[in-house]
């Protein structure tokens, strides 16, 4: 990869400054420059900042209006993780971000037990150069991630103002992200069970609201569990789409997030009953009922091995540009070819 050569930023204090120097450089430097708090901490820390021709260490040394303070910020470096050529599916492209559509089965990040192979790997490899580097390290910007064995959209910054953009706007839950799900059951309004179920509620339109919060599992840490004191807020809504069986056993849902926790959809439909078709982790033991399917749709549903989860539609705000970015992507084959059947012997 290219090196790009370090960079000298000249920030003038403005009038009432903030009492620490990185919290006035937060409010100082110049959007463009898309330094976070946490880089020009670092970059304090590291003797990159200096007042008057003098080195300054403490985040926390005063600033007076008008002070000059002169920032070197390094060129980017390379990580260690190394870049493979994995395919990808490249739904979107520019200078400053990527929008991939990740198969089934492919990790997002490396990890202990997946060092390799993941989508990183494979967009430090695709992108190359044009990775302008994020928080000092010339590395993708992940914002958010969709576990391994879902598939769908993904977006990716590529440079440090896309990823601080971005960043933002899933912190206020304004991107829009829906998915589509088959889940055991049917979530219903008129389903009294469902009523009973604390944090579940029903919006106009039959949508089901979950309201939780979430937090890993007391005795299983790879698990996320609901609670009502403690853990991370979160919200999901669902929307029947189409049901199958005779009574009905699956449903299609759409799953839309107002806010976007680890297995959220995954853990909030177990959590109503409704567990993901073929999760391992949350779908439970329920049953199917053989007779309320055909041999063939019944079949395809006990040997589906993956949560039936596809994020299907992301959409965001440029966060250079500003231009309102929407994107959809259809059903992977494998999960396509188990709502075929189910339509076909329905």
């Amino acid at each position: 990869m290219g090196e790009a050569p370090s960079k000298t930023i000249s920030v003038r204090i403005a009038a009432d400054p903030p009492p620490r120097l990185d919290k006035a450089l937060a409010r100082d430097v110049p959007e463009a420059a898309a330094l976070s708090r946490t880089r020009l901490t670092r970059l304090i820390a590291e003797g990159c900042v200096q007042i008057g021709g003098a080195p300054v260490m403490d985040p926390k040394r005063k600033v007076s209006e008008g002070d000059i303070v002169e920032i070197t910020v390094p060129q980017a470096e390379e990580l260690d993780t190394v870049a493979q050529d994995i395919p990808l599916d490249v739904v979107h492209e520019d200078a400053d971000l990527i929008v991939v559509n990740k198969p089934a089965g492919l990790v997002v990040h490396p990890a202990p037990g997946s060092p390799d192979g993941t989508l990183v790997n494979a967009l430090l490899h695709h992108c190359g150069d044009s990775l302008s580097g994020i928080g000092g390290e010339r590395r993708p910007g992940i914002v958010h991630r969709i576990d391994k064995d879902t598939s769908g959209l993904l977006v990716v910054a590529k440079s440090d103002k896309a990823h601080h953009g971005l960043a933002a706007q899933f912190e206020t839950h304004s991107v829009e992200r829906k998915y589509l799900a088959l889940v055991h059951g049917v979530p219903d309004a008129a389903d009294p069970r469902l009523r009973g179920i604390k944090g579940a509620s029903f919006e106009a339109g039959n949508i089901l609201k979950l309201t939780t919060q979430l937090t890993r599992h007391k005795t299983d840490r790879q698990k996320q569990a609901v609670v009502f004191q403690s853990g991370r807020h979160a919200v999901t809504r669902a929307r029947r789409i189409e049901t199958f069986g005779i009574p009905p056993q699956v449903s299609l849902v759409e799953c839309w997030l107002e806010t976007g926790r680890t297995h959220q959809i995954r853990v909030h439909m177990a959590h109503a009953g409704h567990g993901l078709v073929g999760d391992p982790v949350y779908g439970g033991r329920r049953k199917l009922n053989a007779k309320a399917l055909s041999k063939e749709s019944f079949a395809a549903v006990e040997v589906f091995s993956r949560q039936a989860l596809h994020a299907a539609v992301l959409g965001f705000e440029h966060p250079v540009s500003g231009e309102i970015l929407r994107f959809e992507t259809p059903l992977p084959s494998d999960f396509a070819e188990l709502l075929g059947k189910l339509r076909a012997f329905a």
